[in-house]
């Protein structure tokens, strides 16, 4: 199928499976008849509470139920969804909200005060729903109607026609605004949907085949399991959020064959003790995908719980998901690549800053276009310039560097991260992939601070592992031996923890600006010389 909708895809898991299992939150499961039961009668409600189509209704909420019947109630409704970080509170939040033009907002009761401490300054916001029981106190200081989304769930059962085309905005996903506010990118239907087919095409489904993550609702990962779910007529197992202690039971108990995990999930599963329940489940999970997840850990996975198919080769941004990965049954790619382009959906090219295309294997800017419609982003919400500043010559650009080899994508580093120093330049991300391989640091953080005229000084900004001693000294002592000579940083910083958006990405423009600091530790000042020559 060219096009979709994801309420068409619906429709037709609920023609054909309507009993089957769609949902299920710890346990607490919906079959594909009662989520589109509920999604319906959300529509009405949203109609009656004067939703019209096109205007938007934000949730920030856990993950549950309610986040996807909210969503699909909104699309039905000819409304648009706009799911916000729960960690989001003061000027983020207000941010979002105010830009969005949230008519409604669903909240969990603990996320109530946040949002109330915004209400006066969204002149849209006419009405806030509160998933749980709201504090009086807390309703009283706020400047609009607060009621129980329990009284809104709605009675109405009456079909709502179809009429959403693939290219309708289903969805506003932030992106994080490390260097700015934040802007919504416009998401159709048929965006949504291509995650899922891409989902399905990496690792094609089976029968009895299911999903589970704990990665939140109100991100693309999440999005992307339960539309691949919906696409395959299966099942999605959602975690409210990940849980050491009952990973391998939840694992167990919802028969998950495919799960999608992130970051410090990866270690945490492969360095726990053993329990009965991993044992009993060795062999079920058929496919893990995620980042990072590095090539010792995949072993792990592979060896220890027999995970057939453990990926990380995988590139995109919320303007256009997956230009690159790996599906089951292809050669391996190189292990520092992201993987293969996804040249049936995208031409991906590296340009450089006249927007010439780079020769393969040379670096510059990524950047792509679609070769089928609604695939990518249809633009960022109310933001017309801004599109236009990452769509130009026909191309969008990523502000990321890479390369292309054989078919292949190389990230190098963020086009604003990139800096040159001692001659040469320095890809802040291979500094921090190569620091993160001393046994003494968790975390790392490469970046220029201002020292000269013409060039830049590279600085690193670490945090330490618990229980672990190393000196400025004797991490840079390490560096002669194991990175070039360029590369070892003049300037090392330890810090307790890295400054981040509430999305947990590193703000590196905030280490910039901060520079050199009082407890920057100096290479030069130590009397530590570093030759071309070692």
């Amino acid at each position: 199928m060219t096009t979709d909708t994801v309420l068409d895809a619906l429709e037709r898991a609920v023609a054909a499976v309507p009993d089957q299992v769609f949902l299920d939150f710890s346990g607490k499961t919906f079959s594909y008849a009662e989520i589109d039961l509920l999604s319906t009668r959300f529509a009405h409600e949203l109609h009656r509470l004067g939703v019209s189509a096109g205007q938007t209704v934000s949730t920030v909420l856990d993950n549950n139920v309610d986040q996807v019947v909210t969503w699909l109630g909104a699309n039905k409704a000819g409304a648009v969804w706009v799911p916000l970080n729960t960690a989001y509170r003061g000027e983020f939040l207000r941010h979002q909200l105010d830009d969005s033009q949230a008519r409604i907002v669903i909240t969990e009761s603990r996320y109530l005060e946040h949002v109330c401490e915004v209400s006066a300054e969204l002149p849209d916001l006419r009405l806030i729903l509160c998933r749980g029981d709201a504090a009086a106190e807390v309703t009283a200081r706020c400047a609009v109607p607060v009621e129980p989304l329990d009284a809104h769930a709605g009675d109405d059962d009456s079909a709502i026609p179809v009429t959403a085309r693939p290219g309708d905005l289903s969805m506003l996903i932030y992106t994080s605004g490390t260097t700015g506010p934040s802007k919504g990118c416009m998401l159709s239907q048929n965006f949504i949907c291509h995650i899922g087919r891409q989902s399905l095409q990496t690792v094609p489904p089976r029968p009895g085949d299911s999903f589970y993550t704990p990665l939140p609702l109100f991100h693309n990962a999440g999005v992307d399991v339960v539309t691949a779910a919906l696409l395959s007529q299966t099942r999605a197992t959602i975690a409210q959020r990940f849980s050491l202690s009952s990973f391998w039971s939840e694992i167990e108990r919802s028969g998950a064959t495919n799960a999608r995990l992130m970051a410090s999930i990866f270690p945490l599963v492969a360095n726990a003790p053993d329990s009965p329940e991993m044992k009993r489940c060795f062999g079920q999970l058929r496919a893990v995908e995620g980042a990072p997840f590095p090539p010792q850990l995949r072993r792990v996975w592979h060896d220890r719980f027999g995970v057939e198919f453990a990926s990380s080769w995988n590139y995109g941004q919320t303007e256009g998901l997956r230009l690159a990965l790996h599906c089951v049954g292809e050669p391996t790619p190189p292990e520092d690549s992201c993987g293969r382009v996804a040249d049936d959906c995208f031409e991906v090219a590296i340009l450089d800053d006249d927007d010439n295309r780079v020769p393969d294997g040379g670096t510059g800017e990524i950047a792509f276009r679609p070769r089928k419609p609604h695939v990518m982003f249809e633009g960022y919400w109310r933001r017309p310039d801004e599109t236009m500043k990452v769509w130009r010559n026909m191309w969008v650009h990523t502000g990321d560097l890479g390369r292309l080899e054989n078919g292949y994508l190389f990230f190098v580093d963020r086009k604003k991260d990139y800096l040159r120093s001692r001659g040469e330049n320095i890809s802040s991300y291979e500094v921090e992939r190569a620091f993160l391989r001393h046994p003494a640091v968790h975390e790392v953080a490469a970046h220029s601070v201002h020292t000269s005229a013409t060039e830049d000084s590279l600085k690193i900004t670490v945090v330490v592992r618990p229980d672990v001693v190393v000196t400025e000294e004797e991490l840079c002592t390490w560096a002669i031996d194991n990175v070039p000579y360029f590369a070892v940083p003049r300037y090392i910083e330890f810090r307790d923890d890295l400054p981040r958006t509430p999305s947990n990405k590193v703000q590196k423009f905030q280490l910039r600006t901060e520079g050199l600091t009082t407890t920057t530790w100096d290479r030069d000042a130590a009397g530590i010389r570093v030759s071309r020559q070692r």
